[in-house]
């Protein structure tokens, strides 16, 4: 059975008597509660469930005492669209409802009344026989929300986006969303549905659109947004200015006001009444679109798709100030999209969304971008296999299901996926394309096209796909080296530890472990002839951003009589700990446990410095294409191999090139390789030789290639050439006798 959550529910977070306390006296207030670090989306004081959705707690409100049922039987009981009464539908003003008499009124206020707490609330009602909490966006999206297709359909993909859109509302720390989706996921009906949510009930307030297009974005407004507001019930629906449908903007600026029972029980001329003056526009795709405008919501589509000359991350940054007053946010931003690949916008776009991790804040508990990135993967939105209660049908089940559609479900969405994926391997591009449109992890969302890369792409993300379906194996392992019983110097073990920095594909057996050869007091691997490191090292512990590059190391295999799997890599460490001395270590201890040695760059020498004070240089490689006497004397000191020259370069480059080659992605009979890291294969498929510095990993497993591999780079001995003075003497043969010639 395959298995996926989208979120997990915190239990005893809070104290159970601190909980029920506030519960008590209703304390609980909507926004940011810093002392328990959690974002309170309840609006009545009182809260429930505390969810975690990608790494944000948000509080939910305590289960209301009455809950709806659609069937006292579990099975029939799932969302269903209340059917708006005729006697109202036929109202389509305010001012016609003035029209009727106090009798009529009175019979409908309570009715008004309950619509009005829903829209602010939210609503509870059973699922398949579990109370389901749905925010007030959320019901006005399903209850009220007119879109292509009639009502919009429940999914529980939609319910947790919203929940994560109503605490990204909540968060006075946040900006908004940065949401990554799936195609035909419903996002740009939902942000519109939000946009007139909001509207209808703000007054003095700017409502902003963009897309990749001036014209996607005047699609989005003219067929989305205006519609959705024009079949508002009479109670929600603002009175506009202008067209009943407008291309450019939505008004509602002749009187018109938020209904509430008050206002409608009152005996206030309805034209006295306060307008909202409020807007909704749309604008063309540039870097200043809405600059110096104060926006209480701004709805990005498809920010993933800018290409050039536009830049969603330029446009951010000024866009961004139209959503704040000093430091105070006034606004918010629903952003979401599919990626292009990364040369036609998609590079921007994952920018932003890295910068949006919750779990990245600033001083001021703020994300780098401000906004909040969400992912759900496909699986959980994806039409045509979703079944009445919302849920996704991941497995093809034994017999079919009722999909929410009222269509059978023969046929898991995860199957589906695979067959789709598996007919278009012999296109790599449209592979990644498929991968962008409809992604299952993150890394398929950001898939680049085949062309951009030094490398062969192809066998790269065969091999990474094979891998990640490999990933509830226990091929690779997690884990940390430690001197035994804590005496340097003596043997090393390697523990499984999930917090390590290490992962490994294959440990040595016992008896090869820890092989060392001592001569002169200098140690020297002890199995040399198994495989090889290779190392991308630092010098300095800290660094003015907080950041800095990562060490960077990788094991390596070559063909040998051992009981080792032939040109394999087995290990894979890119990490920054605290302190350069403890990656230092971590270097110094894999290479003792494996017997193995390193090569690395010399330009930051003090790796090997540390390699040779503790009496290891013999594990330290020197560069293999020079010859002992044309060394220089600190390569002759620590070894190592300098990264300044453009022969190494273009050497390294071409390395990792015939690995790839060789041993990476599918290979026929032989099945897929077996190099498992893609964290490597992932810096691989990036690599710019132009920017070498940026890839950690690309350089530490190059060089560990090279270091297998040293004898193809190893120079020949100049020949001394000296003419040999040989001298035969000749002899005339004419006649009896011989004669020497003179």
């Amino acid at each position: 059975m395959y298995k996926q959550t989208l979120y997990k529910i915190e239990n005893d977070y809070i104290k159970p008597k601190v909980l029920k306390r506030m519960n008590r006296y209703k304390k609980w207030e909507y926004g940011y509660n810093a002392e328990h670090d959690i974002v309170v989306i309840s609006k009545t004081g009182e809260i429930g469930e505390i969810y975690d959705i990608q790494n944000l707690k948000i509080a939910l409100p305590k289960a209301a005492k009455n809950i709806h049922k659609r069937s006292d039987k579990k099975d029939e009981q799932f969302w269903e669209t209340a059917e708006y009464p005729k006697e109202l539908s036929k109202i389509k003003s305010v001012f016609d409802w003035e029209k009727y008499p106090a009798d009529f009124k009175e019979k409908w206020y309570d009715y008004i009344d309950q619509e009005f707490n829903y829209r602010e609330e939210g609503f509870w009602f059973y699922n398949n026989g579990k109370p389901t909490y749905i925010t007030g966006t959320h019901y006005m999206y399903l209850q009220w929300t007119k879109i292509d297709v009639g009502h919009p359909d429940f999914r529980e993909s939609n319910r947790l986006f919203f929940i994560f859109w109503e605490a990204c509302k909540a968060d006075k720390r946040s900006y908004g969303m940065c949401y990554l989706k799936n195609r035909r996921s419903g996002f740009s009906f939902m942000s519109s549905a939000e946009t007139t949510h909001q509207a209808t009930m703000s007054s003095d307030a700017r409502f902003g659109i963009l897309s990749k297009s001036g014209a996607d974005a005047k699609k989005m407004f003219t067929d989305k947004v205006v519609p959705i507001s024009i079949n508002y019930p009479f109670f929600f629906k603002p009175i506009q200015d202008g067209m009943d449908r407008p291309k450019t903007e939505l008004a509602y600026r002749i009187p018109a006001s938020k209904l509430t029972r008050k206002k409608l029980d009152s005996n206030e001329q309805l034209e006295e009444l306060v307008g909202l003056d409020t807007t909704i526009d749309w604008k063309n795709t540039g870097d200043n679109s809405y600059d110096g405008e104060k926006l209480k919501l701004l709805v990005h589509d498809e920010s993933g798709k800018w290409e050039k000359p536009d830049n969603i991350l330029n446009n951010w940054r000024v866009t961004k100030t139209c959503l704040r007053l000093g430091s105070k946010v006034i606004g918010k931003c629903m952003m979401g999209s599919t990626s292009n690949a990364l040369e036609k916008g998609g590079a921007n776009f994952k920018k932003l969304y890295d910068n949006s991790d919750v779990k990245k804040r600033n001083r001021n508990g703020q994300t780098g971008s401000g906004l909040y990135s969400l992912f759900i993967p496909m699986e959980w939105n994806y039409e045509g296999y979703i079944d009445a209660y919302g849920l996704p049908v991941f497995d093809t089940p034994k017999e079919p299901v009722k999909g929410v559609d009222g269509e059978l479900i023969d046929m898991g969405v995860i199957e589906h996926w695979d067959n789709e994926v598996e007919g278009l391997k012999s296109d790599q591009d449209g592979l990644n394309e498929f991968y962008r449109q409809f992604p299952r992890t993150e890394k398929h969302a950001f898939r680049d096209q085949t062309k951009d890369s030094i490398f062969n792409l192809v066998k790269i993300y065969e091999q990474i796909d094979y891998n990640e379906d490999l990933r509830n194996t226990n091929i690779v392992t997690t884990g940390s080296f430690q001197w035994e019983n804590g005496v340097k110097d003596t043997k090393v073990m390697f523990m499984p530890n999930p917090n390590g920095r290490f992962k490994v594909s294959w440990v040595p057996g016992s008896t090869i472990q820890n092989r060392q050869i001592k001569k002169n007091g200098v140690r020297y691997p002890g199995n040399e002839h198994m495989g090889a490191f290779g190392c991308d090292s630092y010098d300095i512990s800290g660094t003015t951003d907080g950041k800095g590059s990562k060490g960077a190391l990788h094991g390596l295999t070559k063909f040998s009589m051992e009981d080792a799997p032939p040109n394999s890599f087995f290990l894979e460490y890119v990490a920054r700990p605290q302190t350069a001395e403890m990656f230092f270590e971590d270097v110094l201890m894999a290479c003792v446990f494996y017997g193995m040695p390193i090569l690395c760059e010399n330009n930051k020498p003090r790796l090997l410095y540390h390699f040779k004070r503790r009496g290891y240089r013999g594990y330290s490689m020197t560069r293999p294409d020079k010859l002992w006497n044309k060394l220089s004397v600190t390569e002759k000191e620590i070894g190592g191999i300098p990264n300044s020259s453009e022969d190494i370069k273009q050497a390294h480059a071409a390395a990792i090139e015939t690995y790839i080659q060789q041993y990476v992605g599918y290979k026929g009979d032989e099945g897929y390789g077996d190099m498992y890291f893609n964290e490597t294969l992932n810096d691989w498929s990036k690599f710019d030789i132009t920017k070498r510095t940026k890839f950690d990993a690309s350089i530490s497993s190059g060089l560990a290639i090279m270091a297998c591999n040293k004898n193809l780079y190893r120079p020949s001995a100049e020949r001394q050439k000296q003419k040999l003075n040989i001298s035969f003497t000749k002899y005339n043969n004419n006649g009896g006798i011989s004669e020497i010639i003179k």
